[in-house]
């Protein structure tokens, strides 16, 4: 305990930042204008307990660079239907998959006929609880086979029907040289343990791995599984080789790290991929994921939520700027930590999932911040907004290759400083090239000059600074580079050497 307490306190150190710090540091090196930037490295290290630091087990190569495609949440909630999916693929297909956008992926409740159409007092508007009985038995039925696997309603998804699940519509996005993916919910259905409904393969039924004390707290579909009794993993088997046999690309599986963590499902979640013959990305959700964890999570996933639900609010985008900097020693190929899904353009239609129809909030300048930080951070790439109905401006921010290539191609992702007055850089390296991407933010409510000293990452000589966000070339600057910025701006470089 005193061991933890010396290192809390050697934590905290770098964020002190009081002004006679600042003169000390000013008057021992000079050069150095405004703050002292803050120690990113320390920080993140010493939050995560030894028994992390582990190499994890190898998993399948299905993804080596982040993630990148459009999900139906932000725009859709739980109400998507197959037509309105087929013409975002197809939009996909024509503006976005030669920028690397390629996965679509459908929220949660795709087994619902009707997902929230009934007055639910204790929730939000459309939101997907089914009514319960007196003995808390659902009242609305969702499409299941005899095995308690869910299936697609037709009436949303009518290529589904007889029993061909999601084959058809995944055959259709693979045709157009995209992926496939969907959202599941940890756990069996409430309605299939009730029924006890018998586990393929198996002997055993539902109720025999189901915990009926185990409820999703947002999401009262399903039930959590037992991972120490036996039949837990063979319906984890059966449900994965359904998706298999669709030809499912992405499976974001959701309820798996909100409080509590569920070790025993996640592993399941993966023992029932590496089994079922198909390469899928594992996604879980939501976070925020819990740091002291992340050995766990890189031997399990592909890519985990690190923040809780994020929304165009501006004070969440500060907060992701924390997350993301205590996670960045761990993002490494095929292990993504994911700051969530892209907030922009036209969200919440028709007043669900959360506010009002609209767009997006963020003003222009935040929304550069946002995919700024994500790109040089190398969190997973997933627009939420509306693609038929959003700007095009909109648009124009998922387009940019330069910008893109940081999220793709770039190595030791790291942030440099954010000091207390709101000035933040974050750096990264092209491995082909050499060059360094350097991002200046400034998260204040007041313009402001911001600037990387080059010493404190040892850059010497000159370099011909390109802006990636604006495609211009400037010239060759060298000890510093600065930039006056708008309050809650941002700005992207790629320094080359100058031979």
């Amino acid at each position: 305990m005193l061991k933890r307490a010396l290192l809390s306190m050697l934590f905290m150190l770098p964020f002190l930042g009081t002004v006679a710090e600042e003169s000390v540091v000013a008057e021992i090196f000079p050069g150095i204008v405004g703050p002292l930037p803050l120690a990113q490295a320390p920080a993140a290290t010493n939050a995560v307990p030894e028994e992390t630091a582990a190499e994890p087990v190898p998993l399948p190569m299905v993804a080596p660079k982040p993630p990148m495609g459009w999900n139906s949440f932000d725009a859709y909630d739980c109400a998507i239907n197959e037509q309105q999916f087929r013409n975002t693929v197809e939009f996909m297909e024509k503006n976005l998959l030669k920028y690397g956008w390629e996965y679509a992926v459908i929220d949660y409740i795709w087994f619902n006929p009707k997902p929230g159409d009934w007055d639910n007092p204790k929730r939000r508007i459309g939101h997907p609880d089914v009514r319960l009985d007196e003995n808390g038995v659902p009242i609305e039925k969702l499409t299941m086979d005899k095995y308690g696997r869910l299936m697609p309603a037709v009436e949303r998804f009518p290529s589904a029907a007889n029993g061909a699940g999601f084959k058809p519509l995944a055959d259709w996005v693979h045709g157009k040289g995209m992926k496939f993916g969907i959202h599941i919910m940890r756990g069996i259905p409430l309605q299939a343990w009730y029924e006890n409904l018998e586990i393929m393969g198996t002997h055993l039924a539902a109720k025999d791995i189901g915990e009926p004390w185990d409820t999703c707290t947002w999401c009262n579909n399903m039930l959590g599984i037992d991972a120490t009794k036996p039949g837990a993993q063979e319906y984890y088997n059966s449900i994965f080789n359904l998706y298999a046999e669709w030809g499912v690309d992405f499976v974001k599986a959701d309820d798996t790290m909100y409080p509590p963590y569920h070790k025993g499902e996640i592993e399941m979640m993966r023992n029932a991929i590496d089994q079922c013959g198909r390469p899928m990305v594992l996604s879980l959700s939501c976070g925020e994921a819990p740091l002291s964890r992340a050995g766990h999570l890189a031997e399990n996933a592909n890519m985990w939520r690190i923040s809780g639900d994020f929304w165009d609010e501006w004070e969440k985008l500060l907060h992701n700027f924390d997350l993301l900097n205590a996670w960045s020693p761990h993002i490494q190929p095929n292990r993504w930590p994911d700051a969530d899904m892209l907030p922009i353009g036209h969200l919440s239609m028709n007043g669900r999932p959360h506010g009002p129809d609209r767009m997006s909030q963020f003003t222009p300048d935040e929304q550069v911040t946002m995919m700024t930080l994500w790109c040089v951070a190398r969190s997973p790439l997933m627009m939420g907004g509306d693609l038929l109905s959003s700007p095009p401006e909109t648009i124009a921010l998922l387009t940019n290759s330069e910008v893109l290539a940081v999220n793709q191609s770039s190595t030791d992702n790291r942030q440099v400083f954010k000091t207390k007055q709101g000035q933040c850089c974050w750096i990264a390296t092209d491995p082909a090239t050499g060059d360094r991407f350097v991002a200046l933010f400034n998260l204040a409510d007041k313009p402001q000059r911001v600037e990387l000293n080059f010493e404190w990452e040892q850059l010497r000589g000159k370099y011909k600074a390109r802006d990636l966000w604006q495609r211009k070339d400037s010239g060759p600057v060298e000890k510093r580079l600065g930039v006056q910025l708008n309050p809650h701006a941002a700005a992207l470089f790629r320094l080359m050497v100058v031979k």
